[in-house]
């Protein structure tokens, strides 16, 4: 594998890797397969630029310099995660698996047909920071420095994430709580406070993929959270649902056999990448259903 390619696959993998992790930590908590995940990036995007019917957008949030814009963005994506529990998720914790997906169905496109109410339904697009195209030369590649950033990106956020997982309370509350949620009630976990921590994380998780996709495209669109959200959906159930590190591992995975795919095809068949990525996919599910980081047997979990 060249360098170049290394580097392609890496970022693209990321960007999956940090989706797919924010859809893994709310079924790892909630056995929910949350598919407003898609519409909470989308929202994100559009929270960067002013309501508008026009083609270029104006941007709003997006004026704010970078080191005041992520934290804001970050923030803005946990809070719309977090309302969308506590008016959504939270009144039907007691329901079937099935009801909350379709819930969350629901909610998602209800969040896209707000969008195309102040937005409306054309792509726009958004110039925000884009030095970050300019390409930084590392050995025979030539990587534009957003790639770089990205892949430094995933492992700030994996490193943090396991910490916060492994040392502090609300990680081990989440933890035991993916293991076993009623006994670790019974033990004095509070679920509102680890839920909402779980959606927090998620939405966090969104708003980077969202800045991140951008930053890379220089377009938003209402839709563009769905193909992400079915990749990294695709993710978790290849990694082991409710599994973070695998749905991690498989996220990366997925990125560097897309990005192998691009450049090892024929270019009359490139167009067809999809195809053979997802027909991929269902071989290994053939063969491990459970995933493929779950142990045969075991319980999903954090």
């Amino acid at each position: 594998m060249s360098l170049q390619l290394l580097f392609d696959a890496l970022a693209l993998g990321g960007i999956y890797a940090i989706a797919a992790l924010g859809i893994a930590l709310i079924f790892g908590v909630m056995r929910l397969v949350n598919f407003a995940h898609g519409q909470f990036i989308a929202c994100a995007v559009f929270a960067l630029i002013l309501p508008s019917t026009d083609a270029m957008a104006v941007l709003g949030l997006g004026r704010l310099p970078a080191p005041v814009l992520i934290p804001v963005m970050l923030a803005f994506g946990a809070g719309l995660a977090v309302l969308a529990e506590a008016l959504v998720f939270r009144p039907m914790r007691n329901a079937s698996p099935v009801a909350l997906m379709v819930g969350s169905f629901a909610l998602g496109v209800a969040l896209q047909n707000l969008l195309l109410v102040l937005y409306g339904g054309r792509p726009k697009a958004v110039s925000l920071w884009a030095e970050l195209g300019q390409p930084v030369q590392i050995g025979s590649a030539s990587v534009p420095l957003l790639q770089l950033i990205v892949i430094a990106t995933v492992i700030v956020i994996l490193a943090g994430l396991a910490l916060m997982l492994r040392k502090t309370r609300i990680g081990l509350e989440m933890r035991a709580a993916a293991e076993d949620f009623t006994m670790a009630r019974m033990l004095g976990v509070r679920s509102n406070r680890v839920i909402s921590g779980a959606f927090a994380l998620s939405g966090a998780l969104a708003a980077v993929v969202a800045l991140v996709l951008v930053a890379q495209t220089g377009v938003a669109d209402v839709r563009m959270g769905g193909q992400i959200m079915l990749v990294a959906f695709i993710a978790t159930v290849v990694g082991g649902m409710g599994s973070l590190s695998g749905a991690v591992a498989a996220g990366l995975a997925i990125g560097a056999a897309s990005a192998l795919l691009q450049a090892g095809l024929p270019a009359e068949a490139r167009p067809f990448r999809d195809a053979f990525l997802y027909g991929g996919v269902i071989l290994v599910l053939l063969f491990r259903p459970q995933g493929l980081f779950a142990p045969v047997g075991s319980k999903p979990r954090v």
